[in-house]
């Protein structure tokens, strides 16, 4: 063990730091990882195991057996370096700020604490993009939370395989959290974080845009995305997206971009990795409490105030992701209505693009400690035990209508009371950014209430909404107004065998117009009331009738399904469009 203060390494100011989790069965994988950890590698490492306050540790001496980087046991206010590991001593709590460890005593050193989650939070407000979390063996779930926070800043999450591990608990919590980058061995670590610390785009300002260079490549995995998925990321902010898919790239064995969407077009598996990345959809119940605070005192009052009894009060939590920020808002309007005696008259719309994350919301079952944020009392009202987890009660899981939906591309819904769409915009350049406001904007009452992200603002049209919590970015919309229609433009789709069949395609010469009219006359005797439409829900024919359903409306004519029905047509129609889809 070194008793000097670890010298600088290759990182400079913007080294890594790792913080390492362990529990009952965690020496053997740190004595595997820093044996195949290079030195000096520019990093450094703060290693956290339960430790037991009966007896010394010798883990400093153990791992100095397998490894020449400087081993420090920590103290309190010892600046963190490059090219060293730091040991928590034991009975005590550790954090880091400033770039130092600050040492606190357990008040009960046998009792229950969760010291890698209570260090993996700090390391995440302290570091940054600079974080490393990685969960080995052990009992329990210590880590699974802290790892989201740190996935959150924007850093890296490093699980040991579940099938490596003598103790399995800490690592499949941790992969349950659905927010882990990658899944390894110990001795397999060391290549995969010297390939992240290298990667250039780990060191861009996030709030920044670089140029992004149109490769063939780049097409390509754009292309594989658009296909599999039908989103369109050419929207989102060109940095972004190239973050993600360079720390995508560094994460695997892929050499360079060409070789990572070849990599793509044959695994699956990485294509949803890249995918969930790239949509960010991480969330817990009553996130910014002071933001839902807010909402509580003064947002849902003024609803209540505003709408009569008999009315139906709708809500749209866009960007949902697994849930959590929905169901807080239902906890919210169903105590409002509870205790003013008034019916359940509460429809919520929760959508996000992401298919497996709908299901996640639909369940309504989460893991004990995604309720941390959740009163007792709450708990008790609106959870049931199932298991070892907690369910969503069939009261307030009834108000909650789930459904796939692009806020780009498809119709917003429509006389929404209140809109929570946060933390999204930030993603999309500002074309897109500005399409998205104005359809939220369409899709509320006058009146109606708008809540933001917090680095997040109605930009261009901010003169149609009044502010009603700056910080939290909670605003009413002004007037009634029709805003002006914003294309953005398309990108070229790829021209499925069934497209190409029924309209024709490159390769394949149109049936003659003869033979369309026999089509249509058979399809119009043998169909029932039908609307054809195509993967963007364009109307494309109508039979048996169907168009008695649609109406045009006044305005720029559009040519899209939802737009041409009655509003009370319309959820039940996209309902209907996201089941035929799947």
């Amino acid at each position: 063990m070194s008793n000097e203060s670890a010298t600088g390494g290759q990182g400079g100011a913007d080294f890594l730091i790792v913080g390492i989790g362990a529990s009952a069965g965690g020496l053997e994988p740190l004595e595997r990882l820093f044996k195949a950890m290079p030195h000096p590698s520019g990093m450094a490492f703060v290693v956290l195991q339960h430790l037991s306050p009966d007896f010394e540790s010798r883990m400093d001496e153990l791992l100095a057996r397998q490894t020449t980087i400087p081993i420090h046991r920590v103290t309190d206010g010892i600046e963190v370096r490059p090219d060293a590991i730091y040991l928590i001593p034991p009975r005590k709590e550790m954090i880091i700020s400033g770039g130092k460890l600050l040492l606190n005593e357990r008040e009960d050193p046998r009792a229950f604490s969760l010291p890698i989650d209570h260090f993996f939070r700090s390391l995440a407000h302290d570091a940054g993009r600079r974080a490393v979390g990685i969960v080995l063996s052990g009992a329990g779930s210590d880590g699974s939370r802290g790892v989201r926070e740190i996935h959150d800043a924007g850093g890296l999450i490093i699980c040991q395989t579940p099938d490596s591990a003598r103790f399995q608990s800490m690592p499949l919590a941790a992969q349950q959290s659905k927010v882990v980058d990658v899944f390894l061995k110990p001795e397999e670590m060391p290549h995969a974080l010297s390939r992240y610390a290298a990667d250039p785009a780990r060191r861009t300002d996030p709030a920044g845009e670089r140029p992004v260079p149109r490769s063939a490549a780049m097409e390509d995995i754009l292309q594989l995305l658009r296909a599999e998925y039908g989103i369109d990321f050419a929207h989102y902010k060109p940095s972004t997206v190239m973050r993600r898919i360079e720390r995508r790239v560094a994460l695997t064995s892929a050499a360079d971009l060409g070789g990572y969407a070849k990599l793509l077009a044959a695994s699956p598996e990485e294509l949803n990795a890249l995918y969930k990345d790239l949509l960010i959809g991480v969330t817990r119940f009553f996130r910014d409490p002071e933001a839902f605070a807010f909402v509580e005192k003064q947002v849902v009052p003024a609803i209540l105030q505003r709408v009569a009894p008999a009315d139906e009060i709708r809500v749209w939590c866009a960007a949902c992701a697994t849930g959590e920020e929905v169901y807080s808002l239902a906890i919210l309007f169903h105590e409002a209505l509870t205790a003013a005696g008034r019916p359940l008259n509460l429809r919520i719309f929760a959508t996000d693009v992401h298919r497996a994350s709908l299901d996640v919301a639909s369940a309504g079952v989460y893991e004990p400690d995604a309720l941390s944020e959740v009163t007792p009392e709450r708990q008790q009202r609106y959870f049931v035990k199932d298991g070892e987890r907690y369910r969503v009660c069939k009261e307030l899981r009834g108000l909650v209508v789930f459904a796939q939906h692009n806020v780009i591309n498809d119709a917003p819904f429509t006389r929404v009371d209140f809109i929570s769409c946060r933390n999204l915009l930030i993603y999309f350049q500002p074309v897109v950014q500005k399409k998205v406001l104005s359809l939220l904007h369409f899709g509320l009452k006058t009146s109606g209430v708008l809540m933001l992200g917090p680095s997040e603002t109605p930009g261009e049209i901010a003169d149609e909404f009044e502010t009603l919590e700056p910080h939290w970015r909670v605003y009413t919309k002004r007037r009634d107004a029709r805003l002006p229609d914003i294309r953005l433009p398309v990108a070229p789709a790829t021209s499925s065998a069934s497209s190409r069949l029924l309209f024709g395609g490159a390769g394949r010469a149109s049936p003659p117009s003869q033979i369309l009219g026999l089509y249509d006359q058979l399809l119009e005797r043998a169909m029932p009331p039908s609307l054809l439409v195509d993967e963007q829900h364009h109307l494309v024919h109508t039979f048996g009738g169907a168009e008695s359903l649609l109406r045009i409306k006044g305005g720029r004519a559009s040519a899209n399904v939802l737009d041409l029905v009655d509003d009370s047509l319309k959820t039940a129609l996209l309902g209907a469009l996201q089941h035929a889809h799947k």
